[in-house]
């Protein structure tokens, strides 16, 4: 019996070395990653990172191409593009579920109990988990871009009032602009229009990678401007006033919203907490009096 743990603790140590041994030999396949145009990589993330290098170079980039170009549209509207392609999506997917059952498994064996549905549930989760952050990394750039989309247009309308063409004021705007995601873009576009891309062309190209309204709008009036032979620097003010108009628009309801969204905390957290607290000397001299 007194040879019992130690024929465990080598067994485990074998197994482990079993493990790192497959585990470099498998990674020592896998190309390096050339990130000079990439962005940097969230510190968790990067902590899993060659993993996810290892999934991408032996098994995601076996998916099929149609299933990758729905993800990569996905991550483009979400500005993460420029972090991950669709199979280090899709790789960053399966090591979340191995994270989370791990996470999942640990734990039970810490209560010394196992339970195959908390088991599944957190798989489910690990493999869900992905599509709510890149949701929300989608929500928070619209939010971003509808916020800084006034500033910018007034920046574009005074640089064209002042007598530059609408490619000189892209110029400034990218330039001297604040940075952000919707400067990024017209980066972008600046970029494209070096590239020999027409105007029309290159700010379409803005239009379907963000696909939100505002920047829709903007697209169009300048096109139909160009067309059309109007004012340029009149059909851009409009459009700098009627962005505004919405974004106020959206910070009064959005504070109209508020005293409803406060009702379940205050129901569930608050409103219990304040009877207790005016209740308790009363059920008490209750009790002291023999009432009950």
């Amino acid at each position: 019996m007194e040879t019992l743990p130690i024929i465990i603790g080598f067994s485990i140590s074998f197994a482990l070395v079993i493990i790192y041994y497959i585990f470099t030999s498998v990674t020592k396949v896998v190309p390096a990653e050339d990130r000079n145009y990439m962005d940097p990589l969230p510190p968790l993330v990067r902590l899993i990172w060659p993993m996810i290098l290892l999934l991408e170079y032996h098994v995601t980039s076996k998916i099929s191409a149609e299933k990758l170009e729905k993800v990569t549209t996905r991550l483009n509207l979400s500005g993460v593009s420029f972090l991950m392609n669709a199979e280090q999506f899709y790789a960053l997917r399966c090591v979340s579920i191995l994270i989370v059952a791990g996470l999942i498994l640990l734990m039970q064996m810490m209560l010394g109990e196992f339970s195959l549905v908390y088991l599944l549930l957190g798989m489910l989760l690990g493999f869900y988990y992905p599509d709510i952050w890149l949701s929300d990394a989608r929500k928070k750039r619209v939010k971003l871009v509808q916020k800084a989309m006034p500033m910018f247009l007034d920046f574009i309308t005074m640089a064209v009032e002042a007598g530059l063409n609408l490619t000189g004021a892209l110029n400034q705007v990218v330039q001297k602009g604040p940075q952000g995601a919707l400067k990024q873009e017209f980066f972008m576009v600046v970029r494209d229009l070096r590239s020999g891309l027409p105007r029309a062309e290159a700010l379409r190209r803005m239009e379907l990678r963000l696909q939100i309204p505002e920047v829709s709008s903007f697209v169009g009036t300048v096109i139909q401007a160009e067309k059309m032979g109007a004012s340029l620097g009149k059909a851009l003010r409009s459009q700098a006033e009627q962005r505004r108009t919405e974004r106020f628009q959206r910070a009064e309801k959005q504070a109209m919203e508020a005293p409803v969204k406060l009702i379940g905390p205050l129901m569930v957290f608050i409103f219990p907490v304040t009877f207790i607290v005016i209740g308790f000397p009363i059920a008490m001299k209750f009790l002291a009096s023999g009432a009950f």
